[in-house]
Formats: C-alpha cells, structure tokens, sequence
C-alpha cells in the first residue's frame, strides 16, 4: 500500500508529542473498509498489506507515528497529563478535495500517555465509532470519520474477555482545546504559539490572532453543537480533551441518539451526576469555550484587556448557538425565516415530547401525517400545538421537512444488536445497519426495521467508553 503522508504535525516542537511506534497483533482481519473515503485519500483498501498497516503491524512508507499530548478538564475536574493513551497518529494526507486529514490507528497500543491502561480496544466500542462517525457524515454533521476496522486476533480484558479490534480514524486534526490546555498550564508559551500558528494555518487561515482563532472555533462549535440537538444525539463526554478545534463530532464513547425524548436524556454509565445531560450541552459547550480562552491569553500583550474581550466572545457563544438552533428546528418544522414565535414553537413541541416520552426521531419524520399524533399521550394538546404550527409552514414544507428530518439514525439498541452479533463473528447485521444509517433519508425496501423505535425490552439505557 502506498500512502502519501505529508506530516506537518511531526514538525512541530518535540514536547507536543511523543514518537511511536503501534505494538503489533497476532492476526488481524479487516471487517469494514470505507471505500468513498479512501478514494479521497487515495488509499487502496484492498492492498495485499492493508489488515497489516491498519492494525500497526506494517508502517508505510512516509508515516511519522506519534501520541499526542493533551491535557484536559474531565467532568469539570483539571488533569494536567492526557494525551493518546490509545491512538496512535500515523501522518497526514491531503485528499484529493485538498483538505489535509490525519490518519490515526485507536486501539493501537499502550503509550507514554496509557496511564497504566493497556492501549487497546475492543470490537464494541470500534463498531459503534465507525457506525455512529459514519451516520453524523451522512447527516451533514462536521465529524471524525472511520476508513477501516480490524479484528485483531487478540483478546482484550474489561470486567470480562472480549475481541480486540482497531479503528483508523480520519479527522482535519486531531488538535483539541486540551491540547491548547496543556501548554497553557506549563506556561510554555514558545510551544503554545507555535500551536497556535499551527492551527490558524491549518483550520482558519482567514484568522490574524488568537482573539480572531478564537471567534471562529467558537462559532464553529455553537453550529456544531446545534447540530447535535437537532438530531436528539447526546455526546455523553464533552471533556475539553474530546474537543475538536476543527470544529468536528470527536470521541465517540458512550454517545447515543434520543428514543424517548427527554431533556434529561443521559446514557454514559459513567456521568453520575448527568452533567452531560442532552439539554446540558450548549451550557457544556460554553465553559468549554471558555476554557479554550482562558489557554490563550498568555499569547496576548495585554492580558487584563485580553481577559475582557476573550469573556465577551465566550458570551456570544449563546446567541450564535441560538440562532443556529433555531434555523435547524424550523427546518424541521418546515418554517422558513423563523422568529421568536418560532422558537418557542419548537421549545412547546419539545416540552410535549419529553412530558409523553414520543420518540425524538419518529415525532419529527411523521410531523404533516395522522401519524404525528400517535406520537403523543396527550393528542389533544399536540393538536393544539399542531394549530399554532401549521399557519407558520411554508409553501415548501414538506420537502423542506424530509430534507431536515433523517428516517433512520444508528438506534442504541440496533447498534448493541450489531454488536452482539459481531463478538459472536456474524458481520452482517453491522453492515447492514452501515447500509442504512448512511442512508438516513430513504428507506429502501428491507430497511424499514431501521426506523423503528425499541420495545420496553429493547431499550439500550446505559453505555460505555470503552476503556
């Protein structure tokens, strides 16, 4: 396999990273490779090498294999000393589109960063990243993307023996606000602007500074973010140290999309105190913006003034957010130029939904039909809503609406069924159900399943980051 790797991470001050080599597996076997990505890069998939490079065994010519270093605040809690405990940065390719990308092999391996963890991963939480990255793309949401999967040949232990697997993740970097944080926190400024250099060049050229750097991740975040409530997804852990300066969906862990609809919608068996909560993430996603502020103002001359103006662009995270937002819901809703009667539209809609449980995503593709209705415990008070609504959609509504509504997302319990089945050695529900969240707007005869929603004993309450 020929890869051509143009490494502009690996230039960079030696105490961003650590060089590293992945630690070979016993016998590894590619069981999903992403065709129209490797495309892009121009990577052949089926190189007779293919299952040795994406499992670390072979390094291709040209690679620079590293672990990052990151720090990060992790449910609120500061650690000074992160980095790529698993994942191991191969290089950069500029794709045929002329956006540079990294690949990086996660499950590769322990590294100087492990903190006394074993590097790996096991096939569930691989399948689940690749299936959920790989739906947030067909979706139109900024994300990581999975080029390839393997099974190692290797078993993995959690609380009992599993197969190991590895992803090879493709991200515009994989640079994140803790990344920014851990220089910060050393006060090593030298390495702190040349990040920062780093990151304008690469993500926001048009940027002069980093006050400019930082109106534009913010800005790129609240869309991102609004993204996410739009499609009822729950990242599950938005650490600094999971986000993208990319602006891209990174670190899917115990991640989800809503069933039943509540604010208070919550899967990671780890949160306790719910802190990232579906309607917590735009109050998350603010903090940690102001997290990334705070990183930088030891780049600015005037660091009182800086701490004024980096806090006023902090506070615009909120109404950026808002309005993106807004936008995405009356999509939904087949509204055009939305207003605040809008807003509150949608808020009232949300508030029926959370009060009789109806599915987030079936509520939405059946708005217009005699099926909305059956959604609600309380028709009459839909049908009020209803009432309100439909004077406000445009002429244009329904297409407006089957553009804004996806029919199929990656359900908890669909996932967990694939993987079951994975662990067992049966690939064909994966596929299938790769099929079909890659798809999310047509339902082709045979994927009808896919929109359905999970019985009382189906549902997936609780997930797990892997680790």
């Amino acid at each position: 396999m020929k890869i051509d790797f143009d490494n502009s991470y690996a230039a960079l001050p030696a105490q961003m990273f650590t060089p590293q080599l992945p630690t070979p597996v016993a016998n590894p076997v590619i069981f999903a490779r992403n065709v129209a990505l490797a495309a892009t890069l121009d990577i052949d998939l089926n190189a007779p090498d293919a299952a040795q490079i994406f499992a670390g065994n072979h390094i291709p010519d040209g690679a620079a294999p590293l672990a990052q270093a990151y720090a990060g605040h992790q449910f609120g809690s500061w650690n000074p000393q992160l980095g790529d405990g698993r994942a191991i940065l191969l290089g950069e390719v500029i794709g045929s589109d002329n956006i540079r990308r990294d690949i990086q092999l996660k499950g590769a391996g322990p590294t100087p960063y492990s903190r006394s963890g074993d590097g790996r991963a096991w096939l569930g939480p691989v399948m689940r990243e690749y299936l959920v990255s790989e739906a947030m793309h067909a979706l139109g949401v900024p994300t990581t993307r999975a080029l390839a999967a393997v099974t190692t040949g290797e078993d993995v232990y959690r609380e009992t023996k599993l197969p190991g697997a590895i992803i090879t993740r493709v991200a515009q970097s994989h640079i994140r606000v803790g990344t920014f944080q851990f220089f910060a926190a050393r006060k090593d400024i030298d390495a702190l602007r040349a990040l920062t250099d780093h990151v304008i060049a690469r993500h926001y050229p048009d940027a002069d500074g980093p006050a400019a750097l930082l109106d534009a991740v913010i800005a790129r975040y609240a869309q991102l973010v609004a993204r996410w409530m739009g499609l009822g997804f729950v990242h599950g852990v938005m650490n600094t140290d999971n986000v993208s300066i990319a602006g891209e969906t990174i670190d899917y862990g115990p991640c989800a999309f809503v069933d039943a609809f509540s604010h208070a919608a919550l899967f990671s068996a780890i949160d306790q105190q719910g802190r990232y909560a579906y309607a917590n993430q735009p109050q998350i996603a603010a903090w940690n913006m102001a997290q990334f502020a705070t990183s930088l103002i030891p780049l600015m001359p005037d660091r009182d003034k800086a701490v004024q103006d980096f806090t006023a662009a902090v506070h615009r995270f909120i109404p950026i957010y808002s309005a993106a937002w807004l936008q995405i819901f009356a999509a939904k809703l087949g509204i055009t130029d939305p207003g605040p009667e809008d807003a509150a539209l949608v808020t009232d809609l949300l508030a029926l939904m959370d009060r009789d449980g109806a599915d987030f995503t079936a509520t939405f593709t059946a708005l217009g039909s005699d099926q909305a209705r059956d959604q609600f415990l309380d028709r009459e008070a839909f049908d009020k809503w209803a009432a309100r609504w439909k004077p406000r959609q445009a002429a244009d509504a329904q297409a407006m609406m089957a553009q804004a509504n996806p029919q199929i997302i990656p359900r908890n319990h669909q996932v967990e069924a694939a993987i079951q089945a994975g662990v067992a050695g049966d690939f064909a529900p994966f596929e299938a159900l790769l099929a079909a969240v890659t798809q999310p707007y047509t339902v082709d005869e045979g994927r009808e399943k896919f929109t359905r929603p999970p019985t009382s004993d189906e549902r997936v309450t609780r997930t797990f980051c892997g680790t």
